[in-house]
């Protein structure tokens, strides 16, 4: 089974902010697949379960706060018995312009806390991730915290249009030509 995390904050105050880009990208996937979500309180998070190209997929946006993101994700993965390999998070990035796309096999959490938060609670950074730009403000907790530009939202909008097939492309590429594709 593939666990597809998206990491944000739960609530209609977060919502459409920079640090819920994760929760974004999970939505438009959800959009375009129909998808159902429901709120699983033993795991602290929202999940769906779907088969998609005769994959298992469980999508997954943690109901615990960014910083204790990793609550929800080691709960799910000590529950299936998901091996660290069929992992990917959705983050974003302050290091990135915005909407620029970077796909990592492993590293560390470049100071993203919900990131931070499952490699230790997953005890490895052999994780991989989608990370999306949401470029650098002078004050990170505000800037984390407040809603794209309307500049800004147009670039988010073209990488949530292609959500669901950067999702098809990691379930089917080797994730050497999943990165080539998209770095």
């Amino acid at each position: 089974m593939k666990l597809v995390v998206g990491l944000g904050n739960p609530g209609l105050t977060y919502k459409n902010t920079r640090h819920n880009i994760g929760f974004m990208f999970i939505e438009s996937i959800e959009k375009d697949l129909k998808l159902d979500f429901k709120i699983d309180k033993k795991f602290k998070a929202m999940i769906c379960k779907e088969k998609i190209d005769n994959q298992d997929v469980l999508f997954v946006k943690p109901i615990t706060y960014m910083n204790n993101s990793g609550e929800a994700v080691k709960a799910i993965v000590d529950f299936y018995q998901i091996d660290t390999e069929d992992i990917i998070i959705i983050v974003d990035d302050m290091d990135l312009p915005v909407g620029k796309v970077r796909i990592r096999r492993n590293g560390s959490s470049g100071g993203q806390k919900g990131l931070n938060s499952i490699i230790s609670l997953l005890q490895t950074n052999e994780i991989k991730r989608i990370r999306i730009g949401i470029g650098k403000g002078e004050d990170a907790i505000n800037h984390v915290l407040g809603k794209f530009s309307k500049i800004e939202r147009e670039s988010i909008d073209l990488v949530m249009d292609k959500a669901i097939y950067i999702l098809k492309d990691y379930l089917e590429l080797s994730f050497e030509n999943f990165m080539s594709k998209y770095n």
